[in-house]
């Protein structure tokens, strides 16, 4: 057998992905993780006297270590599987990459195997993002500092 024909026959014998339902899901679950981040603003906004800008460092808190609690429960792979990539985009899939990592690796030991395998996953983004976010308020600083733009 030929490589095109093996190739066609691999694509019969796929199953056909429903990328509209899932999409969907995903969609439906990356909403419902952000409509519940916003009730959770709304909360510290309502009783705790913080405005917009000051609630979401809480809000950020919060919506990590409900991920957290999840995870440890098993009960964020269950909405991973059901959303997808709507599970992974905000903040709470970054939580439960850091914190699963952990779990999984806790039988090595606290040292070597929670502190050592951790950031496996997550390392990169915490390295990139903090790269970026450094490129970002040194071209910032400069543009102010030239009269560029003011903010």
């Amino acid at each position: 057998m030929d490589e095109k024909k093996y190739a066609k026959l691999e694509q019969d014998m796929s199953p056909k992905t429903p990328l509209v339902r899932n999409m969907f899901f995903a969609f439906l679950t990356g909403g419902t993780i952000c409509l519940i981040g916003q009730f959770i603003s709304l909360f510290y906004m309502s009783f705790f006297d913080f405005t917009e800008r000051t609630a979401s460092n809480p809000t950020v808190a919060t919506m990590i270590f409900i991920a957290m609690l999840l995870t440890g429960f098993g009960i964020y792979k269950k909405i991973g599987q059901f959303g997808g990539a709507g599970s992974a985009v905000p903040i709470t899939g970054f939580s439960n990459a850091v914190v699963s990592a952990a779990i999984e690796h806790k039988s090595e030991g606290y040292v070597l195997g929670v502190g050592g395998n951790m950031f496996k996953l997550a390392g990169s983004v915490i390295l990139f993002g903090v790269f970026s976010a450094f490129a970002v308020a040194l071209i910032k600083t400069i543009l102010v500092k030239l009269g560029v733009v003011s903010w």
